[in-house]
């Protein structure tokens, strides 16, 4: 695996990845004030074909629109991201479809949940993005069209779009081809 801008501290041990972001990053495109900002972390492998991924997500989440999550990404014009991101004080389910311009789908989280699951399944030029609050019941949580192109990159990814930083645990990332 290897980054697409390397935050400044990062750690692997076993399973677990730890990210502590850089203040100022994010990744969006356009829509709402015309904003492009490509500078958020992303540790990815490219991946051939159909595909599942999926990790365990926690963080420290403290200044609007700290993110963290699963990363699809063909290039800085096509991709999706999906995560946790605090949205108004509040951690949100985050999903965040860009094909030039982006968009974003949020349902917040419990309070007394501490970490979700995420995965993303690829059939082709489809994405569907799942979640879970415990690890074993998964919820549909958003269906897109992406690219149909073959292969595409796909890691977790970390943002920070204010100041301050965010320091975000991964644990468990699995990708795997899958029909």
């Amino acid at each position: 695996m290897k980054w697409y801008n390397e935050p400044p501290p990062w750690h692997i041990d076993d399973d677990t990845i730890q990210i502590t972001s850089s203040p100022h990053t994010d990744f969006w495109r356009k829509t709402k004030d015309g904003l492009i900002s490509d500078n958020g972390h992303f540790y990815y492998q490219p991946v051939q074909g159909n595909f599942c991924v999926q990790v365990n997500i926690s963080g420290e989440y403290k200044e609007q629109y700290d993110q963290s999550g699963l990363m699809v990404r063909l290039d800085e014009f096509n991709w999706l991201k999906c995560g946790i991101e605090l949205v108004d004080g509040v951690r949100h389910i985050a999903a965040v479809m860009t094909l030039d311009y982006s968009d974003a789908s949020v349902i917040p989280i419990p309070p007394e949940i501490p970490a979700i699951w995420l995965r993303v399944v690829r059939h082709e030029a489809l994405l569907e993005v799942f979640y879970s609050l415990d690890g074993v019941q998964y919820n549909v949580f958003r269906t897109a069209h992406f690219t149909s192109t073959e292969i595409v990159n796909v890691g977790v990814m970390c943002a920070a779009p204010t100041k301050g930083s965010l320091t975000t645990t991964l644990k468990g990332l699995k990708i795997e081809s899958c029909e």
